[in-house]
């Protein structure tokens, strides 16, 4: 079966981080400490095939691990025991969310393959394992399905499944598997109502 893979990303930050553009000087780098991804069946009654999740420990331009900020904590509910007992290597952690891929495309609400490869393979010194052509923007899926540009602004990923009404086990915001589960229920109920083309994921 074709399959598209959702993902989303939690970075570190402190509060006022995304305002700053993380550029203040006691901003971490905002390097990823958290994926969750969704297989997502392109045919039939479009299935979800599989999910996965990640933990990855956070560390800086010297090799030191971060450490979270509380503000990031209540956001993302990300826990420093998560990130010892779960967490891995960022290189091990793109490996095996490119194995859960099996050689599909990756797309996000927005580009946050900039985080999860550009800037925290620059940040840990490492070669970047999946190229930038495996990744494309989710947003491009919903102008193709007819949703307004003034609501794509004003809608984040967490609250795109609420926006469309579709019902859905209980999700948290700022978790990345949940955050990439409200986009995937989107993207399913478009395609099932006839709004979103399969071939769109192809085209775009």
């Amino acid at each position: 079966m074709k399959t598209a893979i959702i993902f989303d990303c939690e970075f570190l930050c402190l509060e006022g981080s995304q305002r700053r553009f993380w550029c203040a000087a006691h901003d971490p780098d905002p390097v990823i400490a958290q994926i969750g991804a969704v297989r997502l069946g392109l045919d039939g009654d479009f299935p979800l095939l599989g999910t996965h999740k990640a933990y990855i420990r956070p560390i800086d331009r010297f090799g030191r691990r971060y450490e979270l900020d509380p503000f990031f904590t209540r956001l993302t509910g990300i826990t420093e025991e998560n990130i010892e007992t779960e967490g891995v290597a960022l290189g091990d952690a793109l490996a095996g969310v490119d194995r859960f891929s099996d050689g599909a495309r990756f797309w996000s609400w927005g580009k946050d393959e900039l985080n999860m490869m550009a800037v925290s393979c620059y940040v840990a010194g490492i070669q970047p394992s999946i190229p930038a052509t495996r990744f494309d923007n989710a947003v491009k899926l919903l102008i193709a399905a007819g949703m307004p540009i003034e609501d794509l602004a004003r809608t984040p990923s967490n609250k795109l499944a609420d926006y469309y009404g579709v019902e859905h086990p209980p999700l948290r915001g700022h978790d990345a598997l949940d955050d990439a589960l409200s986009v995937t229920y989107t993207l399913q109920h478009l395609m099932k109502t006839g709004k979103l083309r399969p071939e769109a994921f192809d085209r775009l």
